[in-house]
């Protein structure tokens, strides 16, 4: 079976959720509130800034401030998304 290629914008997403080790709840919340997802390594704290809070937990803050809720009502992976526009593009 032969893998579809996935469209850029989600690739950049599956990037960042590997290399900053993010849930596909917190990937969901970063992407619902507009965050760059080339970005986050100037978000993401190195352990250099004590300052700075961990990216999971300031994603999980700023979805907090803004939407008001601890996380989404229904979460869906990055595999889903590309799976709804595959389908979304056969139907057309």
């Amino acid at each position: 079976m032969s893998r579809g290629r996935t469209p850029d914008g989600l690739q950049l997403w599956t990037d960042a959720r590997k290399r900053h080790r993010l849930s596909p709840e917190q990937v969901q919340m970063a992407r619902e509130l507009g965050l760059n997802p080339k970005k986050l390594g100037k978000l993401d704290n190195h352990r250099q800034e004590p300052w700075k809070l961990p990216l999971p937990a300031l994603i999980e803050q700023l979805y907090r401030k803004r939407f008001g809720k601890d996380r989404p009502d229904v979460v869906f992976s990055l595999e889903d998304v590309r799976e709804k526009k595959k389908m979304v593009g056969r139907s057309i």
